[in-house]
């Protein structure tokens, strides 16, 4: 294993660092210290590397859109309805920053800070990217004050874990993610690649993209990836909604390993499977993107990613049966989701 830490651009008058990782395979994994970035997951192929997530050329680049691109999210993922929640018997307000609500842990979230990065390469065979940052309740509004830890790690069987920990001084909410795009194909779209995702249930969405607390289910509809399904077949089904295309998040029913979905493109034969202890999926597939995106793969364009992003189902403080993500003080919760990668 090869580790480096380097100075890769300056924002805010702070430096961002990239630390990164390179496996004995040739697999590299590089995350940048502002908003937990995820910035490169290159493997090796007959043609060079490939990068099988978007990335920018540039750290103002990936904060001046709204598509928080391969960055880290927390304290909640997803929407909170009118950033009201109530926890412990209390209800707090937090800062909203999508119309009336509060969208990916609001304005002050895990993708707005540069956090503290360290490398542990003290075992030959696995290397870890370690970050932490605390987030005061004064600046993001939460309950309590949370200490994150985002840890990136990558191994010499080509999988890459990511652990989300936090510990808070009151009891908070902690639903975290990472809203990492892919693209494993030589082409600029993901019309040509391959999703299947373990769920038989989407959650019905209003105007807002809230939940309404209903599940529908995927069957015999172009939201049934179950088997796996062709990604520009699926998006051709939905040019008839608004969205034309997807942007919805599916209630996970994981198989017994733990798999949650598997993203793979048949003509270069990589592949992504996720795995993970969550009992949510975002898919995204980047409808809205247009060409002020400036990515190293060239101008935005729809549909020339697919983010997907484990979490825990949104909103669901305010509806029964999604589950709890409150964190009670003092306690430690810890998330997974690993990556295996195929090329």
């Amino acid at each position: 294993m090869q580790t480096t830490a380097t100075k890769w651009d300056t924002y805010q008058n702070q430096p961002v660092t990239q630390y990164e990782i390179e496996n004995d395979n040739g697999v590299k994994l590089g995350v940048l210290s502002w908003g937990a970035t995820l910035h490169k997951l290159m493997v090796p192929g007959d043609h060079g590397e490939h990068n099988m997530v978007l990335s920018y050329h540039k750290m103002t680049n990936y904060l001046d859109n709204p598509f928080y691109v391969c960055m880290g999210i927390g304290r909640t993922g997803g929407r909170i309805t009118r950033g009201t929640v109530t926890v412990d018997g209390q209800t707090y307000h937090l800062d909203t920053n999508e119309g009336k609500n509060t969208l990916h842990g609001g304005p002050n979230g895990f993708n707005t800070v540069n956090w503290d990065g360290t490398i542990d390469d003290s075992d030959p065979d696995i290397a870890k990217i370690i970050l932490t940052h605390t987030f005061k309740s004064t600046d993001d509004s939460y309950p309590g004050d949370l200490t994150a830890k985002i840890i990136w790690t990558l191994d010499n069987h080509d999988q890459v874990t990511l652990t989300f920990e936090g510990t808070a001084t009151a009891t908070t909410l902690f639903n975290p993610t990472s809203h990492l795009y892919f693209n494993l194909s030589d082409e600029p779209l993901i019309v040509g690649e391959t999703l299947q995702v373990n769920s038989h249930e989407h959650l019905d969405l209003n105007d807002e993209k809230l939940p309404t607390g209903k599940m529908i289910p995927v069957a015999d509809t172009p939201y049934d990836f179950s088997k796996g399904q062709n990604l520009g077949e699926a998006i051709d089904a939905l040019q008839g909604i608004p969205e034309k295309g997807f942007d919805d998040v599916f209630h996970l029913d994981p198989a017994t390993d733990g798999t949650i979905a598997k993203l793979s493109d048949p003509k270069s034969k990589r592949s992504v499977t996720m795995k993970s202890d969550r009992n949510a999926l975002v898919v995204f597939t980047a409808n809205s993107f247009d060409k002020s995106l400036k990515l190293t793969t060239g101008d935005g364009q729809p549909y020339m990613g697919v983010a997907l992003e484990p979490q825990n189902l949104p909103d669901s403080m305010n509806h029964d049966g999604f589950g709890d993500i409150t964190l009670p003080a003092g306690k430690t919760q810890t998330y997974h989701v690993s990556y295996d990668l195929t090329y």
